[in-house]
């Protein structure tokens, strides 16, 4: 178990209150709830994009909340898949291993890999702009793998896919984190990804765990 403590930031209109939440370190912990009730507000924060000055997160003796955001070792799939739209596929997910300094050697390895599992030697010469929204989302998931984060933090990756490839998404993702032995947090208030995809479910409403 990872444990956060003291989540605790108020926004005017509106405040989140975690005093204490205990987060597996394996399998995928879904944090679950409607909209607007602050689970992108405590992703932010634990990705280190907003402060919290109280918030400690002992993730098996390391305190990452104390760690700049480039040392925490998170992998990160956002809602709108942010990928440079001048770069190709490969590009985009080399990006990940140039950040973190990965050999060149290691990072080529990584990539072939993860391209076959992902179903993306195809286009890894295509431009980010031109990406299907399935392949978008494969790129992105990729990246994040690319440096063997400790943790993935997941923030609705499915909602931008048509309806019809949602499913198919899920099931990979699901294996693929399996399969690569790391630990996720999915940020998402549909049902059907907590039936398919988490071990763990953790309910927030209006800034609170339930």
């Amino acid at each position: 178990m990872s444990v956060v403590k003291n989540l605790i930031r108020d926004y005017g209109n509106f405040k989140l209150e975690i005093p204490h939440w205990e987060i597996a370190d394996q399998g995928i912990t879904a944090l679950w709830g409607p909209s607007g009730s602050g689970k992108t507000s405590v992703f932010r924060v634990l990705l280190g994009l907003e402060p919290c000055p109280g918030l400690t997160w002992d993730f098996k003796g390391v305190d990452l909340a104390r760690l700049a955001l480039e040392k925490r070792g998170l992998g990160v799939v956002f809602q709108s898949y942010e990928l440079f739209p001048h770069m190709n596929a490969r590009q985009n997910i080399l990006f990940a291993a140039e950040a973190k300094k990965i050999e060149k050697a290691e990072a080529r390895s990584t990539l072939s890999r993860l391209g076959e599992k992902l179903g993306l030697q195809s286009c890894f010469d295509t431009k980010a702009q031109l990406l299907s929204g399935g392949e978008r989302q494969r790129v992105a998931l990729a990246r994040a793998l690319m440096s063997r984060p400790r943790l993935l933090l997941l923030d609705e990756p499915f909602s931008a896919l048509d309806e019809n490839l949602r499913a198919g998404a899920r099931e990979l993702v699901r294996d693929v984190l399996e399969e690569e032995n790391i630990p996720a947090i999915l940020i998402t208030h549909d049902e059907r990804d907590l039936e398919v995809l988490a071990q763990r479910i953790q309910k927030i409403q209006n800034g609170r765990l339930i």
